[in-house]
């Protein structure tokens, strides 16, 4: 795991209901049983803050950092999707969006990227569609300076033949495979008496795999997918073991803040 991912994971899992916030040193004292070093952590809080994601704070602690409301948008558009933090319905109608063309090839791989982030596909270069709008949508194309046009449509065609077209099923649903496979393996080797520490590193070990697929799967409803869809053979396997990690992985955390 890099320093600014596991970053994200620890503000997103743990901090998020903590006042998201914590000092330097407490985020030094949370990555050591990730293998991630000081200097590490530093590097990546510096970039987060000059990115945007995170802001200098005092604490009674010493020096720290704390949420930006940008980065509070982002953690609560990937909790939506990756707990299930909400209702994810689906009416029938796509999110459609028409942009601009964009010619600096930076700006057009950034916009690639983020809008993968929130859930939508290409249908050519400049229109994309999601199952539903992002909350993040605005605050996406603003920084990044670009004009779209949205549409909230019905499509005349069989919606599985547009998802065919838009994403590749098979790809992600062998990708939750090997997740699946990998976590057992994560889990089954955690010792059952396993201190604090050790836990918290296998959970967020365990989060941060399956939040990675916020940038290959959209979320979309059941009907769409094929049967026996192994994404949620993974899922169930990934909310039992969260949910049973969580308390031991929590009580970590909260020894680290003071």
């Amino acid at each position: 795991m890099h320093a600014r991912a596991a970053l994200f994971d620890l503000y997103g899992d743990h901090l998020r209901s903590r006042a998201g916030q914590a000092s330097v040193a407490a985020l030094v004292r949370l990555m050591k049983p990730l293998e991630i070093a000081a200097p590490a952590v530093r590097t990546a809080v510096s970039r987060m803050v000059r990115q945007g994601w995170l802001r200098p704070v005092r604490l009674p602690q010493g020096a720290g950092y704390g949420l930006t409301p940008k980065c509070v948008r982002r953690l609560d558009e990937a909790a939506l999707r990756i707990y299930r933090a909400g209702t994810l319905t689906w009416h029938g109608r796509w999110h459609v969006i028409v942009l601009e063309p964009v010619k600096e090839r930076p700006r057009r791989e950034r916009l690639r990227a983020d809008l993968t982030f929130l859930g939508y596909a290409a249908l050519s270069e400049t229109t994309w569609i999601g199952p539903r709008s992002s909350i993040e949508l605005d605050n996406l194309l603003e920084g990044v300076g670009v004009r779209a046009d949205r549409f909230d449509s019905a499509l005349e065609g069989d919606p599985r033949e547009l998802v065919a077209r838009a994403w590749d099923l098979t790809a992600i649903g062998e990708a939750y495979e090997q997740w699946h496979a990998e976590a057992v393996t994560l889990i089954s080797t955690l010792p059952e008496s396993a201190p604090d520490d050790q836990v918290f590193a296998a959970r967020s070990r365990l989060v941060h795999g399956w939040r990675n697929f916020l940038f290959r799967d959209p979320g979309l409803p059941p009907e769409l997918l094929p049967a026996g869809w192994p994404g949620e053979k993974a899922r169930a396997y990934f909310e039992q073991e969260a949910a049973r990690l969580l308390p031991a992985a929590a009580a970590f955390v909260d020894r680290e803040l003071i």
